[in-house]
Order: C-alpha cells, then structure tokens, then sequence
C-alpha cells in the first residue's frame, strides 16, 4: 500500500522549516538518510514511529503530518509547557540509551530505565521507538554518526597525512571517562551485533566507512611520500584490526595492575606505523 504523496510533501515542509539538509534532518530524528529519501521519493512508506520523531522534532502535530487534520498549512509549533530536551525528544531517548547501555550493558537496560531518565513514560518511549531492535539500531546510528563527526573535527587541521592518522589514532586511546565510555558502548554493541541482523549491517556500514576513512589517509600519505608503497585497504585493515584489540585490552585491564594501558596502547599503535607504514627517513 502507497503512503499518501502529501505526507511527503509535508515533511519535506518540515525540513525546510528546519533549516537544515536532508542529511542532517535524518540525523537529528535518528533515521537513516536512505531510508528517509527512499520516503521522500515514494519508494519507500514512513513508519508511524519516523513520523512521529519528525513531528516532534519539526514542532508541529503528528496530525496534521498525517493529513488526519482537515488543514492545508502547518498549524504554529507546538507550545511545551516543559522545555523541550536539546535536540528533541528522540535524541533525548538515544543518548541515555547510550548512556545507560555504557553503564550496564544493553541487555541489563529496560525501557523503564530509559523512561525514569528521560523523565518521561514507556508509552512516550514506545511512541518514538516501539520495540527493542529500534531503539538499539538508532543508539547505533546515533554512535557512528558522533563518532564520524568527531574525527572530521580532529583531523581538519592536521598538517599533512601522517599527522591526520596520528590525530586518528589519538581519538581511539580510551584515556579519558568519555573515550572509555564510547569504547564501552562499541564492544556491548558489537556483541549484540553478532545476534542482530539489522545491528550487524549497520556495524558493517560503520567498518566500511571507517577503514575507507583510514585507508583514505594512507593514501594521500603514500603520495605525500610521508608513508611507503603500501596497499592503502589492506594496511586500513590491520590498523583498524590492532586499533580495536588493543582498545579491548585496555577497557579489560584493572588500573594499576599489570594490564595494557592507555600509554600501552598509544606506544603500540606508534610503533606499529612506524615500523610498517612511515616512508623510511634520509638520515645521509
């Protein structure tokens, strides 16, 4: 069964009303940038939950976005009489998911839990997110898209490849509560990832990019003459590979014991693109 074309129409409405792309609007209720053009298109029906985290974050009634209300103009933003969460009430959700899941793990966290820290009910959670497998594929989607942002952001000024790859590198040390925190929430996500199917190709996508991002460096780094003729795919994925155990050791390791440490880690990491990717120096 088709989706009303007018319902598109009114998100696209919504968008403009915005101020912001396509992209980001996607970003911002948590939906996939496919999916949402897919929608925008007629390929593709909304779900009741994508439009009512639309309606919510565009500030208007899921109503009128439904064409249930016999109106042709969007009636005035919504008036909460509580301020709304920065970023609307999605994102709200999905961040104390993460949060919560980096506390407990994803399988020790209930909707009530996530309700009591939104300061909202399960009926509003279940009204953005109706089962499990959704809120965890947006908690998903919400951690790669921060994590992506978070690397553009480090690596926009770096001076040449071989300095973006250690600012790279950088990112990935779990030195501080929030970088351990991140991390925690990757291996609990990674694991679920394993017995979910929908999780499991989106941790795929999130691997593709990110090996594309490294490999894309070595690269540039090979005709900056920084690094040596290397194959940039297969040196991305030992990198990325040693990245992630040596991350597992460190998250695994009791502070002030003999476990691998941040520094551990960092040195390791160092060494290893020294030893295998840095062009050799002319010392004559």
């Amino acid at each position: 069964m088709q989706q009303d074309p007018e319902v598109a129409d009114r998100v696209r409405k919504v968008i403009a009303d915005a101020g912001a792309t396509q992209r980001e609007f996607a970003r911002r209720v948590v939906m996939d940038p496919s999916k949402l053009s897919r929608s925008l298109s007629g390929t593709r029906r909304f779900t009741a939950a994508e439009l009512a985290r639309i309606a919510d974050t565009g500030g208007v009634d899921a109503g009128w976005l439904l064409g249930t209300q016999n109106v042709v103009t969007p009636p005035a933003r919504r008036e909460r009489t509580v301020a709304a969460p920065e970023g609307g009430r999605p994102l709200q959700i999905v961040r104390e998911t993460v949060r919560l899941v980096a506390e407990r793990g994803f399988h020790a966290v209930r909707v009530a839990d996530i309700a009591e820290a939104c300061a909202t009910s399960t009926a509003a959670i279940h009204y953005h997110f109706p089962g499990r497998d959704d809120l965890l594929e947006a908690a998903v989607r919400w951690c790669m898209d921060e994590d992506t942002a978070r690397r553009a952001a480090r690596i926009a000024d770096a001076a040449d490849a071989a300095d973006e790859l250690r600012q790279l590198i950088e990112l990935q040390i779990p030195r501080t509560p929030q970088q351990r925190w991140q991390w925690s929430v990757w291996l609990d996500l990674w694991a679920e990832a394993a017995r979910s199917t929908a999780v499991g190709r989106l941790h795929a996508d999130y691997y593709r990019q990110w090996r594309a991002t490294v490999a894309d460096v070595v690269r540039r780094g090979v005709d900056q003459g920084v690094f040596r003729l290397v194959d940039p795919q297969s040196a991305a994925l030992r990198l990325t590979a040693l990245i992630d155990g040596l991350a597992t050791q460190v998250l695994a390791s009791t502070p002030g014991t003999d476990g691998t440490t941040p520094d551990d880690m960092h040195e390791a990491l160092l060494v290893y693109v020294d030893a295998t990717l840095a062009a050799p120096r002319d010392d004559a």
